[in-house]
């Protein structure tokens, strides 16, 4: 693995204007490892993919020589030192909601840096975890995916055709303050919770039953906490119980197995517009009004900022 921070200071020292080819020379110097991609689009121009992926300087001269436009692959993981959580808009799936939930559950706090993709997405680069594999991996429902270990992604300052116009990657916020590492297991049991079976459903909102699912979320173990709270608020909304009783009911048990309050809430509230879509706030007010500044290479302010307000970009 490269050492902490490669990545990040060799694209601090880039700007917009580099070719692709100087950009790909820099990262391998800097013990990166690349790969070319075709130009404007995401599929690998190496034989062998990510897995042909160096740090050589003779092969990265010799694949933008024959390429000069050729995108900048970077496989992610150990390969690289950074994981990446890319959010997604694809019709109705809106990826930035999911992102500023888990944002305000604090599951995703300590982003080196935030990249706008062509394709009005964006990427959050996260360091990876010294000897320990985080494999990528998709929450399609909520717009979000994984790059870790066995996956890659396109780095800046690479460009995309959308519809026949060449739009760049662009690296919109640097986080000033301390880096951390991404608990990518626990985001996607937040994302895309798994509960292990169903209790009986009939009358769920009986004062027994919702007595019994309270004690349920209270037994729940770490790793299964954030899941079994999520999966019973579902079934509590799924009944009828309105979402300030819900809370009420769920609030101790879920205190009791080891989360906290703001969480609890967050949660509580991400099930009831999961289950009971009418309940959804507005998107506005996740997003945030006012957007992040992108004049350039870097956004005029680099310090830290909420994810959740790149959204209007």
């Amino acid at each position: 693995m490269p050492e902490h921070g490669a990545f990040a200071a060799a694209l601090s020292r880039m700007t917009e204007s580099w070719p692709l080819s100087a950009a790909a020379r820099e990262f391998a110097a800097a013990a990166v490892p690349v790969f070319p991609c075709l130009p404007g689009g995401k599929r690998p121009i190496a034989e062998h993919g990510l897995l042909d992926a160096t740090t050589d300087p003779g092969q990265v001269e010799a694949w933008w020589k024959q390429t000069p436009t050729a995108n900048i692959g970077l496989p992610t993981g150990a390969a690289s030192g950074v994981v990446v959580v890319d959010i997604d808009v694809h019709g109705p799936v809106d990826g930035y909601e999911a992102f500023a939930r888990a944002d305000w559950a604090g599951l995703v706090d300590g982003w080196e840096f935030l990249v706008r993709s062509p394709s009005g997405g964006m990427h959050a680069y996260f360091p990876a975890i010294p000897e320990a594999e985080q494999r990528s991996w998709q929450a399609a429902r909520a717009g979000i995916d994984f790059r870790g270990d066995g996956g890659y992604i396109i780095a800046p300052p690479s460009r995309q055709f959308i519809k026949s116009n060449e739009i760049r990657y662009l690296v919109n916020t640097i986080n000033t303050g301390p880096a951390t590492s991404l608990d990518a297991d626990r985001l996607r049991d937040f994302l895309d919770p798994r509960p292990p079976g169903r209790p009986p459903s009939r009358g769920v909102a009986r004062e027994a039953d919702v007595s019994r699912l309270a004690a349920w979320v209270a037994t729940r173990g770490e790793g299964e906490r954030n899941r079994g709270l999520f999966w019973a608020a579902c079934r509590l909304a799924e009944s009828g119980v309105p979402a300030s009783d819900g809370l009420d009911v769920l609030s101790a048990a879920a205190s009791e197995a080891g989360l906290g309050e703001r969480e609890i809430a967050t949660t509580v509230r991400s099930a009831y517009r999961t289950a009971a879509p009418g309940t959804r706030e507005s998107s506005s007010a996740v997003r945030g009004s006012s957007p992040l500044a992108a004049d350039g290479w870097f956004a005029q302010d680099t310090t830290r900022q909420s994810p959740s307000r790149v959204r209007e970009l």
